[in-house]
């Protein structure tokens, strides 16, 4: 239905996370409609990020230097660092303010459905600086499903000859939540997570 280099562009956009047919052809016509500098622009973005970004030396987050801003910055804690999933939820946790720690990120958790084991994630990085820069604590922020549960309990295992703490972060009710919408699991985590009212 569409010229070659069109349905190309769309195929690409399509492969794109939550993007289905409609969104990648409505871009792919966006795309069509910039005037060629504005696509060259476009075009040399996506290669210029893809040259200078790399994971950073610590906390293998996306960074353009040696260590990103949150790893240079000497005012967070280093004592503690919380372990995400992918850099996405980096940006999730620093939106809350809350926390003053460092981060790592595995990218990935360990699903033996989909092949990924320890090794294909960056676990050996983080027992390398919890041993290297003395850690005390390791919150482990994963997403709470069986693939993240069972990586937090692997890291929690290996790290345990460390003598390091090794948390979660709570689950439950989301704020404003009301009792008849939340799940089974979701209402039993909150209960097993209650704390002192005063």
């Amino acid at each position: 239905m569409y010229s070659p280099p069109i349905a190309r562009l769309i195929e690409e956009f399509e492969k794109m996370p939550g993007v289905g047919r409609k969104s990648a052809v409505r871009m792919a016509f966006y795309i069509m409609s910039l005037s060629e500098g504005q696509a060259k622009n476009f075009a040399d973005a996506i290669l210029d990020m893809k040259k200078s970004i790399h994971l950073c030396e610590l906390c293998q987050d996306f960074t353009d230097s040696a260590r990103c801003p949150i790893c240079s910055n000497p005012k967070r804690d280093s004592s503690v660092i919380c372990v995400v999933e992918t850099p996405k939820d980096v940006t999730a946790m620093e939106k809350t303010r809350e926390f003053n720690g460092l981060y790592h990120v595995l990218h990935g958790v360990m699903s033996p459905i989909d092949g990924l084991g320890p090794d294909d994630i960056k676990i050996k990085e983080l027992t390398e600086r919890v041993v290297k820069y003395n850690v005390q604590e390791v919150i482990m922020a994963l997403s709470p499903r069986a693939e993240g549960d069972t990586t937090a309990l692997y890291i929690a295992k290996l790290l345990a000859p460390f003598n390091v703490r090794v948390t979660r972060i709570a689950r439950g009710i989301p704020i404003g939540g009301d009792l008849d919408y939340v799940d089974e699991v979701t209402l039993a985590k909150a209960l097993e997570g209650r704390q002192n009212i005063l």
